[in-house]
């Protein structure tokens, strides 16, 4: 009998064709194995609700981490923002069954663990242990299950704080939370944040270092899996792996197997029937 399989896998954006034939590639059981989403499920490809509606019929075997794009598909769908001209959510919002994917969907938490292995969409700040992390993504949690959630997404916008400070309380504090988890590319070693570069690791503002490259981060004594950064694309080092492949524009979705003692396995990788033009 096979041994169970613990698989992450990148930014699936809505792209529920190339997700199907990943998981047939990877061989993937429910009865056996177990799967990670590195967040923005939805969002720019064709099929988010068919993605949703996979992840819902996985419970049990299938977990995810929520991205800046599913953060943004709750704000839309609850009339707190406008659409993006380059949005595709309206098989998910016009579905049937609507009310009860975005339910699902905010269910789902900013970080988890295991093997190990710290699982975010975006980063982790110098400052942040792996505790640390995912207590914080627990704060942001509990709000998005609340009945505050009205309230705290219209505030959930944009880029200051710029820097954390453990004073930082509730918006503001709740704000920096989800930009550093969902968002985060570039910072200072001290955790000055930068959000306009969106070029690769090579195009670092002056004074900025990719996250995972600050001297001495915190988290550091725990490999890390994230997505969020197409342009640096397929990242695997032995303390950090990026699994965004740009499925979306063109490129592949990947899955990584991750081991039960914490080391990167197999990498599976397929092209995406759907892709979307790039935009311009």
């Amino acid at each position: 009998m096979a041994c169970m399989a613990l698989y992450l896998i990148g930014d699936v954006q809505g792209c529920d064709a190339a997700l199907s034939q990943l998981l047939e590639r990877i061989g993937f059981s429910p009865s056996r194995d177990q799967l990670v989403l590195l967040g923005d499920l939805v969002n720019r490809g064709p099929s988010s609700a068919a993605v949703l509606r996979r992840m819902m019929a996985l419970q049990g075997s299938a977990q995810c981490v929520l991205g800046n794009h599913d953060l943004h598909t709750l704000a839309v769908a609850n009339g707190v923002r406008p659409p993006h001209r380059s949005d595709t959510l309206t098989d998910l919002l016009q579905a049937p069954d609507s009310a009860a994917l975005l339910e699902w969907l905010r269910q789902q938490p900013l970080a988890l663990r295991q093997h190990g292995c710290l699982m975010v969409h975006a980063g982790v700040l110098p400052a942040w242990d792996a505790d640390k992390t995912l207590a914080l993504a627990g704060e942001v949690q509990a709000v998005l299950q609340s009945t505050q959630l009205a309230e705290f997404l219209p505030q959930l916008y944009g880029n200051t704080p710029a820097a954390w400070q453990d004073s930082l309380h509730e918006i503001e504090r709740w704000r920096c939370i989800v930009n550093v988890l969902t968002r985060l590319r570039f910072c200072t070693p001290d955790g000055l944040m930068e959000f306009n570069t969106k070029e690769g690791a090579g195009h670092a503002p002056a004074g900025y270092l990719p996250w995972f490259d600050v001297p001495e981060r915190r988290s550091a004594d725990h490999r890390i899996a994230f997505g969020h950064w197409s342009t640096l694309g397929w990242l695997d080092r032995s303390d950090v792996a990026c699994l965004d492949t740009g499925c979306v524009w063109g490129g592949v979705l990947t899955a990584l197997e991750l081991c039960p003692d914490g080391r990167w396995g197999e990498r599976v990788q397929v092209a995406n029937p759907e892709a979307a033009a790039p935009l311009t």
